[in-house]
């Protein structure tokens, strides 16, 4: 049976196109994951359903900011629970001009500016030197793009972008912004890393969708400020679109 992880915010609880079955604990050698795994599949009746195991990145009721995460527990337990390739939202704010607000983008390239993460499985006398070049995995970024693809956003699609990886849990300061676009990034997040670096280290193919749910501060309409309602109803809006683009590329790429 094929079996992919999800990594998600609250907004995937109620994702109803899936079939849920089960929630299981898994232990880890780095302590608790941030919630139970819950299970499910796509085709109820398929002689070979498509598995699917969803961990909320931020736990019940969005209660570990990014830099509390144990991103390590994480990766570790969706690993031993068998699943075989990673798809992870996030919600972004947007940098570049050509990303609005509501739009969906499947960054290839990142930047990590945070900074007393556990970011790695190594340990002394084992250290792992991944590669790292391309942060995510081509094959999954084809099969998400070929699903966006398909199902239009009114507000746009993006192929590529970088994505600048803050510490948070606050918003970054707008002349922060400023120096993140000169590095190249088209989006600002807080939790691809070291996510996208563990799943590389345990072999797991990782690729990551993003709604931009803001201009990042000092940018547009967040010229002043950040707008949190604004924010929130474009989450809420988007979120169908994302739904929809991961149900497609799980049903049309075998794990």
């Amino acid at each position: 049976m094929a079996c992919w992880g999800v990594i998600g915010g609250s907004g995937l609880d109620g994702w109803d196109d899936l079939i849920w079955t089960d929630e299981v604990v898994v232990a880890t050698p780095y302590g608790e994951p941030s919630a139970a795994l819950r299970l499910g599949q796509i085709e109820k009746r398929a002689q070979s359903p498509t598995k699917v195991i969803y961990l909320p990145r931020h736990g019940p009721g969005h209660c570990y900011a990014p830099h509390r995460i144990n991103y390590r527990a994480n990766l570790w337990a969706l690993k031993q629970a068998g699943v075989q390739q990673i798809l992870a939202t996030a919600t972004v704010g947007s940098i570049a001009s050509t990303i609005q607000a509501g739009s969906i983008c499947v960054p290839d390239q990142l930047i990590d500016y945070t900074w007393g993460r556990e970011q790695s499985y190594s340990e002394d006398g084992q250290v792992l030197h991944i590669d790292f070049t391309h942060p995510f995995d081509p094959a999954l970024r084809a099969a998400l793009i070929q699903a966006g693809q398909d199902l239009p956003s009114s507000a746009g699609f993006h192929e590529h972008g970088t994505y600048g990886c803050t510490q948070g849990p606050r918003l970054e300061t707008a002349a922060e912004i400023v120096r993140l676009a000169k590095d190249g990034c088209s989006l600002v997040g807080m939790t691809a890393m070291p996510e996208a670096a563990l799943a590389r280290e345990l072999g797991l193919p990782y690729a990551l969708l993003c709604l931009a749910v803001n201009p990042a501060a000092g940018v547009g309409q967040s010229a002043a400020a950040v707008d949190h309602d604004d924010l929130k109803q474009v989450m809420s809006s988007g979120m169908h679109q994302v739904k929809a683009i991961l149900l497609k590329t799980m049903q049309g790429k075998p794990a």
